[in-house]
């Protein structure tokens, strides 16, 4: 695209623009669940993934009269075909996960009114998953992604050790939560790797903890560490997880020099019997973040917030430390409706100096949707700031449009993690 310095004129041109400019940028998805073709049974693609997506299983057991341990111990395939027949054949698909499936099957030519699978499960069987990997993030526009790497987990770190590793556009970032949330668990597992750690976070602990992530850092090399939080965090208090934060996390950070990204919000389980599906949201106390954004001013946090409530609040505190950068739409706020507020909320507080957005994407094939249609919602947003500031006496140019979109869906990420 050819950068003009000239000013545009009018809705329409600023539109035509900031729709062209966010249509061809080449994003870095930053937070997803994705895995590269490598680690083989951890990369979920294909048809009965997208359908077996814990959205859709949520959406099904409002309609569908089955018990959840019948359905537990269906045959995954014929939990796909249920999902299908409830949800895309017998009703129109109007929710935004299952408009989500239908867009991925436009996008490969498929028939999203057939009355059964067999056409898409036909073309998915037929490609090749490091070939049919590529092709997607390139039809997808996205430049490369951010992979979601838990040490803790037994299967993906035998394959870690095994030798196999991100890529160029697979990329690693070093999840916590089980040494942060679920201590007991994850001590016990460091015992058994050798690391002298103990329950009550005393003795050799901060060492050894340290110890463990430094041996994970320089295997995975990642970007950032994360950890996702319940909504009722809080820091500081005399509990584990800030003793951990404090004696083993936050100062690891400071030694590799690797931000930390903290996902607030979450309400675990709520309904165990829908596994996954079972989670839910709560509102979270920013002043927890704003603690420790105080105390480890070095640190830098990539910062997001599950519950819609929060999000004013947590830009107040983003313009309060720099050390702050809000990104995306997490979880239940990837929604459009919800997007295109907070998009537009950030805008107005923050200028450009957040992440517009990242995927979270469990499926490869949900790339298809989900960055084509939070591609068309920031472009509203940012046509109308851009309308706004014309309006005020300030032409807009085209330089200024791709400035602002680099820095929104690359830029401000990778510099924050030095990528």
């Amino acid at each position: 695209m050819t950068l003009s310095a000239e000013p545009l004129r009018g809705h329409d041109s600023i539109a035509a623009a900031v729709t062209e400019t966010v249509g061809a940028a080449k994003v870095v998805d930053m937070h997803t669940h994705l895995f590269a073709p490598a680690f083989g049974p951890l990369n979920l693609w294909g048809i009965d993934e997208l359908l077996n997506y814990h959205y859709l299983i949520a959406e099904l057991f409002r309609v569908a009269p089955i018990r959840y341990g019948d359905w537990w111990e269906m045959p995954r395939e014929e939990q796909a075909d249920m999902i299908w027949s409830e949800l895309f054949v017998k009703r129109p698909p109007i929710s935004e996960a299952t408009q989500g499936v239908v867009r991925v099957m436009t996008a490969f030519g498929l028939d999203a009114t057939a009355p059964d699978l067999r056409e898409a499960r036909a073309f998915f069987a037929a490609q090749d998953a490091a070939a049919h990997a590529e092709r997607v993030l390139d039809m997808a526009g996205v430049d490369w992604l951010v992979m979601t790497n838990d040490p803790f987990d037994g299967e993906e770190a035998a394959l870690w050790r095994a030798g196999v590793t991100g890529t160029s556009r697979y990329r690693a970032a070093l999840r916590l939560d089980r040494m942060l949330n679920a201590w007991p668990e994850a001590c016990e597992l460091l015992q058994a790797g050798g690391y002298a750690v103990t329950e009550d976070v005393t003795g050799d602990t901060f060492h050894e903890g340290r110890r463990f992530l430094d041996d994970w850092i320089e295997r995975m090399k990642p970007l950032y560490m994360a950890v996702s939080l319940p909504s009722d965090f809080v820091f500081p208090d005399d509990s584990a997880r800030t003793r951990l934060l404090r004696g083993v996390v936050l100062p690891t950070c400071l030694e590799h020099r690797l931000p930390l990204g903290l996902m607030i919000g979450v309400r675990r389980q709520v309904n165990p019997n829908m596994r996954l599906a079972g989670d839910a949201v709560g509102r979270a106390d920013i002043t927890s973040v704003e603690h420790i954004a105080f105390e480890y001013p070095q640190v830098r946090y990539l910062i997001t917030m599950l519950s819609r409530e929060n999000q004013h609040e947590l830009c107040v505190s983003a313009r309060k430390f720099r050390n702050l950068l809000p990104f995306g739409c997490w979880w239940f706020l990837n929604n459009p409706s919800i997007v295109r507020e907070i998009t537009q909320e950030r805008l107005e507080m923050l200028g450009a100096t957040f992440i517009a957005q990242h995927s979270d994407a469990r499926v490869l094939d949900q790339l298809l949707y989900k960055w084509p249609v939070s591609r068309t919602i920031i472009a509203r947003a940012l046509t109308e700031t851009y309308v706004a500031l014309a309006d005020a006496g300030r032409p807009v140019t085209g330089a200024d449009i791709q400035s602002d979109v680099d820095r929104l869906f690359r830029q401000n990420f990778c510099a924050w993690v030095g990528a």
